[in-house]
């Protein structure tokens, strides 16, 4: 494949010559099936943290009918969940981990065809509070513990793995004292990472393990360099891209994509966000320190997202690096640092972008159910964007995919 960046998003697409077969396996020919397009093969996701109560019975009357009217907004233009395993919240006293509740939510995002990654294994913000009892060698211990324990809970569930998360900032990091911290000053960058992605492939060997940053400055690829250079294999790179700030428009999304897909690794836009409302002043250097009593989406603001999103996403899948994205909430309701990023309101209703990235997934990236005739040689042929398709007939039905292939057969019954 071509690596450099296409506007036509030719390379997501594909033809296939798909043989229909009987029950028996004869080809079916000059019948009328129904072909219908049922996943992308890209990922196209949100953060899966609204759905938690949801999924394990904890809400009633009006909460549960608004939870249930969000998750079928977020079933219907999503396939991939990312889901919270913030130390400190998932452990915050030791030994009692809220294992039950995420594997619960897991499992109900499973069941609904949506592949689920965990973040983040290793990271020192939000950590356990208790670490900080401990000398540091028991730190690094219990943190090889916690990554073994999590990736084999939830191994066949949760595959994908942000194995480790902002490790540029991790050993210089002073906002607040914590274990992990410590841990990467004690073994250093690259060797704080080798722990994560050494403990998490030995506990689940089919695993596949990011490494994630929002700095994307060279720094990130310095670092890169020195973990691929000694040895620890990586499987994705995570890219954040909260864009608090402004849009960053087409020239600067192609630069970073270019110059982190020279790595020859899939690239996953781990976190990203786009404002409906009033801009982060562009003089803020760390996005936490921003912090207002009311941040409210606006009609203007609800326009200028929906453009931004539609031009954001057809960038990033120009580029054939990347494989993954992930928008970085929802809703506006429990928003990180209350800002307007969702793509629902904080009511429930829909913004623009909602629509728009609709109209995209669903829309112009989708096949829609469509009637074909097999040939002489019970033969259609099938053309859409790669993922999961289904056909039906009089005879039954079945699935298959486009994967570039060129060719495939299908059973129905």
């Amino acid at each position: 494949m071509d690596p450099s960046p296409d506007p036509t998003l030719r390379h997501r697409t594909d033809e296939v010559a798909l043989t229909v077969l009987d029950p028996q396996g004869v080809p079916m020919t000059g019948t009328e099936v129904v072909v219908e397009q049922r996943s992308h093969a890209v990922g196209l996701g949100n953060i899966g943290f609204d759905q938690i109560p949801l999924a394990n019975d904890e809400l009633s009357g009006q909460a549960a009918a608004q939870a249930v009217e969000l998750a079928a907004l977020w079933l219907d233009l999503h396939n991939s969940a990312t889901l919270p395993f913030y130390w400190g919240q998932f452990e915050p006293v030791r030994g009692r981990p809220d294992t039950r509740r995420l594997l619960r939510t897991a499992r109900w995002f499973d069941d609904r065809g949506v592949r689920v990654k965990g973040h983040p294994l290793v990271w020192h913000t939000l950590t356990a509070p208790w670490l900080l009892d401990l000398p540091t060698a028991e730190v690094v211990e219990a943190q090889r513990a916690r990554i073994r324990r999590e990736v084999s809970d939830f191994s066949g569930v949760i595959d994908t793995w942000d194995a480790i998360n902002e490790v540029v900032i991790m050993p210089v990091f002073d906002k607040e004292e914590n274990g992990i911290t410590r841990v990467a000053q004690e073994l250093g960058r690259v060797g704080v990472i080798r722990l994560a992605f050494e403990e998490a492939r030995a506990t689940n060997p089919a695993a596949t393990l990011l490494l994630n940053d929002f700095n994307l400055s060279a720094d990130y690829e310095h670092l890169i360099e020195e973990v691929l250079e000694a040895g620890i294999q990586v499987d994705a790179l995570g890219l954040q891209s909260h864009m608090h700030q402004g849009y960053w428009g087409e020239e600067k999304t192609l630069g970073i994509l270019e110059r982190f897909a020279r790595f020859g690794l899939p690239l996953h836009l781990t976190e990203t966000t786009l404002l409906s409302g009033d801009l982060m002043p562009p003089e803020i250097e760390d996005l936490n320190d921003y912090q207002v009593s009311h941040w409210p989406s606006t009609p203007q603001g609800e326009e200028r997202q929906a453009h931004e999103v539609v031009r954001h996403y057809t960038t990033l899948l120009s580029h054939p690096s990347v494989e993954s994205i992930t928008y970085w909430g929802l809703s506006d309701h429990g928003a990180w640092l209350g800002a307007p990023v969702g793509l629902v309101r904080a009511d429930g209703t829909p913004k623009p972008a909602y629509d728009a990235l609709h109209g995209l997934v669903k829309g112009e990236w989708w096949l829609p159910p469509t009637s074909l005739r097999t040939d002489d040689a019970g033969q259609v042929t099938v053309s859409g964007w790669r993922g999961a398709y289904g056909v039906a007939c009089a005879a039954g039905s079945g699935t298959f995919t486009l994967d570039g292939s060129g060719s495939a057969q299908v059973r129905v019954g």
